[in-house]
């Protein structure tokens, strides 16, 4: 993937998983001026345009006729130690899925690998990590659909994800009416937003695309 294609990527990124939440860490409650669920936990997600290839035969054309094999993730499914009750001070989240996948000539036994990326992001758009991973479809002789499973993981130090007790402070304070700042969002102050910025990580996972690959997704 070049840096363009990069680029591009990580927006895809930043903006599919725009506003994701979860239980855990802090709930303000209703009166606050304020709502803001945290967990410690990465929450995951597939981005957009990144939960399904298309593989097109080789010397051909990219129309329909050419299509040779279509994937696609889905059943994604997490599980987090979120570090609290362990004593190694670190989060385990791991995430998997499933693939569904079609051939267009279901002639002769088959074996399809096809890759994927692991990624860790910080902040919405700062790569922690990024590992490629490989899930391989086998068709039986006449199938024409064929299933497999994946997988990708992560550990993060829960301090790293954990705001501090003065930006917990700053979020959760009672405002009462009249208060200068009793129409403030404190999420909207730029020290607090930086710091759940910081203390925010994402664990998505999504094919492994090439350049034509992305277009053809992001064009249909």
């Amino acid at each position: 993937m070049n840096r363009r294609t990069q680029l591009v990527t990580v927006a895809m990124i930043a903006a599919s998983l725009a506003g994701c939440r979860s239980k855990g860490e802090l709930v303000v409650d209703e009166g606050v001026g304020v709502t803001a669920v945290r967990s410690a936990c990465p929450a995951a997600g597939i981005p957009d345009y990144t939960g399904d290839v298309t593989v097109f035969r080789q010397g051909g054309g990219t129309t329909a006729q050419d299509i040779d094999i279509v994937a696609a993730m889905t059943n994604l499914r997490t599980q987090c130690d979120d570090g609290i009750r362990n004593a190694s001070g670190k989060v385990y989240a791991t995430s998997s899925f499933d693939v569904l996948a079609r051939r267009s000539d279901a002639r002769g036994a088959r074996q399809v690998t096809l890759p994927y990326f692991v990624t860790v992001l910080r902040g919405g758009s700062a790569v922690v990590s990024k590992r490629i991973g490989q899930v391989t479809l086998n068709f039986a002789d006449g199938q024409e659909r064929a299933q497999a499973k994946g997988q990708g993981s992560t550990t993060i130090d829960r301090a790293e994800a954990t705001l501090s007790e003065e930006i917990r402070a700053r979020i959760i304070r009672k405002r009462r009416a009249g208060d200068e700042d009793a129409a403030v969002d404190p999420l909207t102050e730029p020290e607090v937003k930086a710091a759940v910025a910081r203390a925010t990580f994402e664990l998505l996972l999504g094919f492994q695309l090439d350049d034509g690959q992305l277009a053809y997704n992001v064009r249909r």
